[in-house]
């Protein structure tokens, strides 16, 4: 069936939704779970949930401390009882005995003693984490890596940029057409390059597509198709089309919308400036 839908398709666009249609439907029929908030995935800097686990605990060791301690100055209210006796339930500690205060004490420090240790976990785990992403930098894009140790990341508190006034702005620098200089140094290096051999036609084959894709990621954060490389390594009937369809674009020096658009991430550069921004350009 599949192979009919993509002998019928005209170019990459339609090729794309056939073979995120196909997904789709294996994905329904085996009962898998699929994201319906969009196809693009967006930029995520959502905290770990480790962390965030950790966090919670830390936040309600605090608050039980503090209806310890109010219990302890006296503080009789029926919330606070019930907190303070699920605090010591299972432990043969009665509120009405002498030693209470003690016992309130010695509570309260293992409490803080607890928040302790919980906090330099997260400082160990953050360093590490850190300690991590470095390294793995260091060894794909050392520039960045150097960037960011000189420069920290900023975030912006004064007010938002107007969106209309950042497309102008932006769309002036790269929408305008440019009048280069063509100096006398361009024809002599017109002149020179006229004796080199041209590079023969690249000719891409079904075995090339099916190359390129087996040594891609099979989950890594797809496009804004949506389409993940394990469902091109899967529909091997594609390759023959996509090969075919590869060459057309490449012959006609042409590429669809949807190859070439990507997700444009805006950075601050400062806390003032709201125009000013450092461009981080990442197809998702």
């Amino acid at each position: 069936m599949l192979v009919t839908y993509l002998e019928a398709s005209r170019d990459l666009c339609e090729t794309d939704s056939i073979l995120f249609g196909a997904a789709l439907a294996v994905c329904r029929i085996i009962g898998a779970k699929v994201s319906t908030a969009g196809r693009a995935t967006g930029h995520s800097s959502a905290i770990p949930v480790w962390r965030r686990r950790i966090e919670e605990r830390i936040a309600k060791a605090r608050a039980l401390i503090g209806r310890l301690i109010c219990f302890r100055s006296g503080n009789n209210r029926p919330r606070i009882v019930r907190t303070v006796r699920m605090a010591f339930a299972g432990t043969n500690v009665s509120l009405s005995q002498p030693d209470i205060t003690q016992k309130l004490t010695e509570s309260i420090d293992d409490l803080k003693q607890r928040i302790a240790a919980w906090g330099k976990r997260i400082r160990r785990y953050t360093k590490r984490s850190t300690r991590f992403n470095q390294n793995r930098l260091f060894q794909s894009d050392q520039k960045r890596l150097y960037e960011s140790l000189e420069r920290p990341m900023v975030s912006g508190t004064g007010p938002a940029p107007n969106q209309a006034d950042t497309v102008a702005f932006w769309r002036g620098l790269w929408s305008e057409p440019v009048n280069h200089s063509e100096g006398p140094w361009t024809e002599v290096v017109a002149s020179q390059c006229a004796g080199i051999t041209p590079m023969d036609p690249v000719i891409i084959t079904p075995d090339d597509v099916a190359e390129a894709v087996r040594r891609a990621p099979n989950w890594k954060s797809p496009g804004l198709d949506g389409l993940h490389h394990y469902w091109l390594k899967g529909f091997t009937v594609c390759h023959s089309v996509l090969a075919r369809q590869f060459q057309e674009a490449l012959n006609q020096k042409s590429l669809p919308s949807l190859f070439t658009t990507g997700i444009t991430h805006l950075v601050p550069k400062d806390q003032v400036n709201c125009l000013g921004y450092q461009l981080e350009a990442t197809s998702e």
